[in-house]
């Protein structure tokens, strides 16, 4: 009698062991799937944030340089009104 009484309770063990594997199995499946969602929506986000903001650099850029181009016309402007009357306060 001894002798079924362990087959039963190694079966029961074996059981609870395969259940108990099976559930931290699907518990790591979910954490790999949830963390691979999530790295690869941050990168998709980053990848816009980047997009994003080269794309402002760029009108960034190009309102500086007509904003430079503005203030040097202004400077050879004032330079030649500058040129022309000075030598009538001389």
């Amino acid at each position: 009698m001894a002798t079924k009484t362990k087959k039963a309770q190694t079966t029961i063990i074996d059981t609870t062991a395969n259940k108990a594997l099976k559930l931290v199995t699907k518990a790591n499946d979910l954490a790999l799937n949830t963390t691979e969602k999530v790295v690869t929506k941050s990168i998709d986000l980053t990848e816009k944030g980047l997009g994003l903001s080269s794309k402002m650099v760029k009108k960034g850029l190009k309102a500086s340089a007509k904003n430079q181009d503005f203030v040097f016309n202004t400077l050879e402007t004032v330079k030649g009104k500058a040129l022309k009357f000075l030598p009538k306060f001389k």
